[in-house]
């Protein structure tokens, strides 16, 4: 089995490399920029752009006399900042991500529009890419391994940058491919992609586990374990607040306001951190501990959604659901899911993701349905049975069973059926 792997480190150039990796940053960005705008042109005349078409741009870009300091860089960052501009138009023309756009809830917005050299201009479209600004909270620059050198605690970098110490945190295992120098609020950062073959993992353990998220408890799974939510937003709102206000009585782009608004997206860095090293931590204890986990395949999307309304028909409740979208976004779920995918991968488990429709209301005892078992967000009580449990160690049951069904034969058999449709009810129509 292949695995890949990033492995990221805080950097600590001097002040002299910091002027070569900053100039390196500005070239590449440059350079996105002039090729999209060439690109373009091109999706003007109905060309299809990729990599080999619009790679041809470069040599005579730094051939102009007024961009010279092109050459100056490492020529290799450019020629992968080509690559990914044309990984972003590939997505543009790929038809799934077009279908998957036309799935998501957006409100309209107003179109809008490059202007060519020729007077001519282009509507900029979902999935197109975007012009590239200094102001972007994160700046980056990819090099081939071939380039670099590590030893220790340092990499080479090639035109005269030399050893750069980096924070290593842990052993850099595999082979080395790529070398990604990133810059985010002030703070640089190395990140090295590894490639590895292993024989297909067996993992350690023989349990089964279903997990409901939540927002007051972040996971409860089937077995009654609770992980608590870390809530790094919510505990840093006040101060992020504070500090907003203060930005808004600066006169904008001066150097007090400059100043403020490094702070305001280094704390915002900062809370990104405490919600990405704690999913990090609980995803890592679920993984080694379960073979198999069940989630529920959530649309946070649609979660978060907003409920303002229209303009005709107003919403309800707008500010409690504005709290509640908070909430949401501040737990990370997607991210959670994601981590909990590639950590069972890698060990040998297995995630599987069942439909969340009606795990709340279904009783795990009798398997009855109503919206009346759910009679507050801690309690639930069938009408049927009379069975009591908690509300969200119940659903962490129902959503383990589902596992279950969708791994088995029935479960294969039954891929289309009504939402509502029981295991057992299949297993009588199979039988």
């Amino acid at each position: 089995m292949k695995i890949s792997q990033h492995c990221k480190f805080r950097l600590l150039p001097n002040q002299e490399q910091e002027i070569l990796l900053n100039q390196a940053i500005g070239s590449a960005r440059f350079v996105w920029n002039q090729i999209l705008a060439k690109s373009f042109e091109m999706f003007a005349k109905d060309e299809f752009i990729r990599y080999e078409t619009i790679e041809k741009n470069l040599v005579p870009l730094k051939k102009i006399p007024e961009f010279s300091f092109l050459g100056d860089t490492y020529s290799a960052c450019l020629q992968q900042k080509i690559r990914d501009l044309a990984t972003a138009w590939k997505k543009f023309y790929n038809a799934k991500e077009q279908a998957k756009l036309k799935q998501k809830p957006f409100k309209p917005k107003k179109p809008r529009f490059f202007k060519l050299a020729d007077g001519s201009e282009v509507q900029l479209r979902p999935l197109m890419p975007r012009f590239k600004k200094k102001s972007d909270g994160e700046q980056s620059f990819r090099l081939p391994f071939q380039d670099c050198d590590v030893v220790g605690d340092r990499v080479s970098l090639p035109k005269k940058t030399g050893w750069i110490k980096f924070k290593k945190s842990q052993e850099i295992v595999g082979k080395i491919t790529s070398v990604t120098i990133k810059k985010i609020c002030g703070l640089w950062y190395i990140s090295f992609c590894t490639n590895r073959e292993v024989e297909q993992p067996i993992h350690p353990s023989k349990s089964a586990i279903g997990i409901d998220l939540g927002v007051k408890k972040l996971i409860t799974t089937s077995s009654g374990q609770v992980f608590d939510p870390i809530n790094s937003f919510k505990a840093n709102q006040v101060k992020l607040a504070r500090l907003q206000r203060k930005l808004r009585k600066k006169t904008k782009f001066s150097q007090n306001w400059k100043k403020l608004n490094l702070k305001i997206n280094k704390l915002h860095h900062h809370i990104a951190n405490i919600r990405h090293d704690y999913l990090h931590k609980v995803t890592t204890t679920l993984s080694k501990n379960h073979a198999m986990i069940v989630v529920e395949d959530l649309k946070v999307a649609n979660m978060s959604k907003s409920a303002k309304g229209s303009i005709e028909k107003k919403g309800k409740n707008v500010k409690a659901k504005s709290g509640l979208n908070k909430s949401i976004l501040d737990q990370g779920l997607s991210m959670l899911v994601d981590m909990l995918e590639y950590k069972q991968l890698w060990r040998g488990g297995l995630l599987v993701k069942i439909d969340p429709r009606y795990t709340s209301q279904t009783c795990s005892s009798c398997g009855h349905v109503a919206k009346e078992n759910r009679q507050t967000q801690a309690k639930f009580e069938c009408v049927e049975c009379g069975f009591s449990e908690n509300a969200d160690i119940n659903a962490s049951c129902n959503i383990l069973a589902a596992g279950h069904a969708v791994l088995s034969v029935e479960g294969g058999c039954g891929k289309g059926r009504p939402v509502k449709q029981k295991a057992s009810e299949i297993r009588e129509e199979v039988t």
